[in-house]
């Protein structure tokens, strides 16, 4: 569905502060597949995402994109060079600060208007009464008494709500792939579970294909079909099915030093 081949990032390039941040990343992501990403401090893994996003154009390298066309027709797209506004309508972003995903001067009703515009195709915006029974029916999902609230400005609202709010309006807006940056790192510990929780429904009920970064080992082994870790800008380790699932920490930690010590290449990383 989503396919890097030799994406390069290289900063500052021809100076002494050159870095290469991407080494020759190849990465296919399927239709559905939810991807846990770990890494430590300048991995890559913001990058890659950055990448994914368009807020950075590789320095080397292609992204391809499985869209639909006029016809229903699935191709392959290439979207290298594609700004960052031009994938925001089928690639959605979400980041730790739940300050960021809802605009807060906004009531909760003309945020999710916004959201209806973006991905809900068949709901006309004239249509107040319907599409407010239609908010309210996708908010009481998040169980927080949102639905009850479609009059107040979102900035009234706790982090922990306005970061499910936020979850919510980008499962609606239907993305090809939701990328999850760190989304609960800055939630006290009842909230960050609250939204993991909702992120395991909504990736499952609507068939969502999601990379999610996260710090928490176990997170990163409890949720998803697939690991990724990254290290000095390259993807070292790729498991994913059974494998991935008996996986422990215990082995994780021994894999990344073994992959550290031998130095093995990409292909000896895959692991199916």
């Amino acid at each position: 569905m989503i396919r890097l081949e030799n994406i390069g990032i290289t900063f500052n390039q021809g100076t002494p502060d050159e870095n290469i941040a991407l080494k020759n990343i190849n990465l296919e992501i399927n239709k559905g597949d939810f991807i846990t990403v770990i890494g430590s401090n300048g991995a890559g893994k913001s990058t890659l995402y950055n990448v994914i996003s368009g807020t950075l154009t590789p320095s080397k390298g292609k992204i391809f994109l499985d869209l639909p066309d006029e016809k229903g027709n699935i191709l392959s797209k290439e979207i290298t060079k594609d700004p960052e506004y031009k994938r925001a309508s089928y690639i959605g972003r979400i980041f730790q600060n739940p300050l960021l995903g809802t605009a807060g001067k906004m009531s909760l009703e003309d945020n999710m208007t916004i959201c209806c515009e973006k991905g809900w195709k068949g709901l006309k915006i004239s249509l107040n009464k319907r599409k407010r029974a239609a908010f309210k029916a996708e908010l009481k999902q998040l169980n927080m008494g949102l639905e009850n609230r479609l009059h107040d400005n979102v900035e009234q609202f706790s982090g922990g709500q306005r970061q499910a709010l936020t979850l919510l309006m980008a499962v609606l807006s239907r993305p090809a792939i939701l990328l999850l940056d760190e989304h609960t790192a800055a939630l006290d510990p009842t909230n960050a579970d609250i939204v993991m929780k909702l992120t395991r429904k909504f990736a499952k009920e609507y068939n969502l294909t999601v990379m999610m970064v996260t710090h928490n080992m176990q997170q990163a082994l409890d949720y998803g079909n697939r690991l990724l870790m990254m290290d000095d800008g390259e993807i070292i380790l790729d498991i994913k099915g059974p494998e991935k699932q008996k996986l422990t920490l215990d082995d994780l930690a021994a894999r990344f030093k073994e992959i550290k010590n031998h130095g093995m290449t990409n292909d000896q990383m895959v692991l199916q």
